[in-house]
């Protein structure tokens, strides 16, 4: 003989498997997202621009770094804007340096921007951080 479910009981298990779906689908955004993925300690990197993704949720470059392919993540549009940097002055052929955070996989070429620097001009994208 199988428990019979009560209306009660039933809804509560929707409720429980529409939160856990809700949870297992936000996953992979909040671990790209933020710091967490990035080293502790500061870096630079000095490229040209090869490509450039710009807008939500921020920018992506992607910089030729003595032949080896980088891909630099800037800020969002409303944080490059304050900092002063324009979409126009993303474009390929561009030299650039950027300090922030490397992966802290030395495997993936993947680097968070705080600070970009164009022809000796600073463009602080995160004031706030080190």
């Amino acid at each position: 003989m199988s428990p019979t479910r009560t209306p009660l009981m039933h809804h509560l298990l929707r409720l429980v498997a529409s939160a856990a779906i809700a949870i297992a689908a936000s996953m992979p955004a909040f671990a790209h997202h933020g710091w967490a993925w990035a080293e502790d300690g500061n870096s630079e990197l000095a490229g040209v621009i090869v490509a450039a993704k710009l807008g939500n949720p921020h920018g992506e470059l992607t910089l030729d770094v003595s032949g080896v392919k980088w891909v630099v993540e800037i800020g969002q549009p409303f944080r490059n804007e304050r900092a002063g940097l324009k979409d126009e002055m993303l474009v390929k052929g561009v030299k650039l340096t950027v300090a922030g955070h490397r992966h802290a996989d030395p495997k993936k070429k993947v680097f968070k921007a705080e600070r970009v620097f164009i022809d000796g001009k600073k463009f602080d994208l995160y004031p706030d951080r080190d």
